[in-house]
């Protein structure tokens, strides 16, 4: 279909859409008698009628009701491949860097730079291992990373980002805790053990988010010292001097001492995202999410819930 083709069934569509010539040429931002020509070369193009004017507006033939329901199916598909075309030539010979905490993304990273880099020819992704959430987002503003995993809330301005994993909440415990048998707690079993903070959060946001702070009674959490990294954290856990709250995977990716991890069945979850910046090549990161979403099976409705 030549480009003359596309713009005569774009306009089409749009009448169909709106059973009006004039509302059309509005919403396509062309005038009244170009919408109008625009048909009728379509309609000779086709040899049918595909409308019938009226006092009140157009209607739709049997014709033109076959051709509106497939329409937009078409240009769509025309749309993505074009995406699809300008993406694999935007990528040839480049490079997607990404910046990653091992142990949010052991499960998946390594999948999906290797089926990037297998159905994008030309293209190589490099993997940067980050020690913490700062690392990531100075790796990400200082451009040494097109873009990063981590989990939500940042409230960096500036990013973009997109969910990729939604996961259950945990609480590690020492195994002399009260409760270090039980297989799941809730936010109010907790109520009175101090929450560590390990300090490489990237916001104030994100430290209440972390330890659910206020908890679902309106009481605020009651925080711990902040020590710092993760695994001074858990190490203060492992001798009861407080809990920390974390993503569930986490329990199996840092096994330090006999920790207990429980679910957390009240808490929100974490969601795990690709972030980046204005400057990442956004056709790759496009096909970054797809991938990364395929990959863990993660459905996209529930963000919208």
């Amino acid at each position: 279909m030549s480009e003359l083709d596309l713009r005569h069934l774009r306009s089409f569509l749009a009448v169909a859409q709106q059973r009006s010539i004039t509302r059309a040429g509005v919403a396509l931002h062309l005038t009244q008698q170009a919408v109008s020509t625009h048909v009728q070369q379509l309609e000779r193009s086709l040899g049918v009628a595909l409308l019938v004017r009226t006092s009140r507006g157009v209607l739709l033939t049997s014709a033109g009701e076959e051709l509106a329901l497939g329409a937009a199916t078409v240009i769509d598909d025309l749309t993505r491949l074009v995406e699809r075309v300008r993406a694999v030539a935007d990528a040839q010979t480049g490079t997607l860097r990404l910046a990653c905490c091992p142990a949010a993304t052991a499960l998946f990273a390594v999948a999906v730079a290797d089926a990037l880099e297998s159905q994008v020819p030309g293209l190589r992704v490099t993997l940067s291992s980050a020690q913490h959430p700062k690392h990531e987002l100075e790796l990400l503003h200082t451009g040494r990373a097109d873009a990063a995993f981590m989990w939500l809330p940042i409230a960096d301005v500036g990013l973009h980002h997109a969910t990729v994993r939604r996961d259950p909440r945990a609480v590690a415990l020492s195994p002399r805790h009260p409760l270090a048998d039980r297989t799941t707690l809730t936010l109010s079993d907790i109520a009175e053990d101090p929450v560590l903070r390990p300090d490489v959060l990237t916001s104030e946001q994100a430290q209440r988010f972390w330890i659910a702070d206020p908890r679902p009674d309106g009481r605020s959490a009651p925080a711990g010292p902040v020590v710092p990294t993760v695994e001074d954290c858990l190490l203060e856990v492992g001798r009861n001097r407080g809990i920390w709250i974390a993503p569930q995977p986490l329990g199996a990716a840092m096994p330090i001492g006999d920790l207990r991890w429980v679910q957390l069945t009240d808490a929100e979850p974490f969601d795990l995202a690709v972030v980046w910046t204005d400057q990442a090549p956004q056709p790759l990161v496009t096909r970054l999410i797809a991938e990364v979403r395929a990959v863990v099976g993660h459905d996209r409705r529930r963000d919208a819930a």
